[in-house]
């Protein structure tokens, strides 16, 4: 009978088997979903970045001339330029603003729960086209921005029309949306231990050398998550530039985001071939931005057992 209790069931088994084939039972949508939606279109991409291909015709190979032909396109560089400008701009701005709030609410206010709702909303609503909508109309000519100036005799101007401002009507929109990193800063601060600050309290350190050598230093795994995951939105900003500037980037190109050339180039000029290059482009370039941030982590960010 102790023999009977004892005895293991062995691997191969036809339980282990059963459960083995409900488990791919259950991944299979995943796995058909990563294989339709991702995986297959990812490839056909690839291929199609080495043809000439207008959706009319076969793709024709044609090595990389599409690569090529980057080097020369003005509005390759004009977009890869304010893609630039927006990411390394807006997000440390956001960042720094969503860290902010996220301090002042960790002070104990009342009505924390609204607060943090009412923050962070607008980062579920940043991206949709009602918001990019209201922003538009909120810095056009005779907009919210402009009424507001006027009240305190500031003469208004057109802010989307001009080529030196449209494109931080944009940031400020990405810094508006600064709910999202603001409740993962929240959550950080409260795994911050009380008792660092207590006893930066009793040795008389500032409010703000406490913030700089504790509250800085423990949440920096936090802020960089933060920072890996909106450069990449900001990368892949679409929506906001599309609606603002009608789908052309103007003015004078002031808010063609690289993603805003992507479509333009495969959806209104139908160069497929020449879309998927640039996609993949621009894949190369978050992944090359993604790997400095975590090579240059090991500088700044500090874990628990460092």
């Amino acid at each position: 009978m102790a023999r009977a209790v004892g005895r293991r069931r062995p691997s191969g088994a036809p339980g282990h088997r059963r459960q083995g084939r409900a488990a791919y039972v259950f991944l299979s949508p995943w796995l058909l979903g990563l294989a339709l939606v991702t995986a297959v279109p990812l490839g056909a991409s690839l291929y199609l970045a080495f043809t000439d291909y207008n959706i009319l015709s076969t793709p024709r190979f044609t090595g990389f001339a599409n690569f090529e032909r980057m080097l020369g396109d003005d509005r390759f560089w004009a977009a890869a330029s304010v893609t630039a400008r927006y990411v390394f701009i807006s997000v440390p701005l956001q960042l720094a603003f969503a860290l902010l709030l996220a301090v002042v609410l960790d002070r104990g206010l009342r009505g924390l729960a609204f607060y943090r709702g009412a923050f962070y909303l607008p980062s579920l609503l940043g991206a949709s086209v009602a918001v990019a909508i209201l922003w538009r109309e909120a810095f056009g000519h005779n907009g919210l921005v402009n009424s507001v100036l006027g009240w305190v005799g500031i003469e208004g101007q057109s802010w989307l029309q001009n080529p030196a401002t449209a494109l931080s009507t944009l940031i400020v929109l990405n810094v508006w949306t600064f709910g999202s990193p603001m409740v993962i800063f929240l959550a950080g601060l409260r795994q911050v231990p009380e008792e660092l600050y207590e006893a930066a309290r009793v040795d008389g350190a500032s409010w703000y050398r406490r913030f700089r050598h504790i509250t800085v230093p423990m949440l920096t795994p936090i802020i960089f998550f933060n920072l890996i995951l909106q450069t990449i939105g900001a990368f892949q900003t679409f929506t906001q530039a599309h609606i603002i500037s009608g789908g052309t980037g103007g003015p004078v190109d002031s808010t063609l985001f690289y993603t805003l050339y992507v479509y333009q180039q495969g959806f209104k000029s139908f160069d497929m071939g020449y879309a998927s290059a640039l996609a993949w482009v621009l894949l190369l370039v978050i992944g090359g931005v993604t790997a400095l941030h975590f090579f240059l982590s090991k500088y700044w960010v500090f874990y628990g057992d460092d």
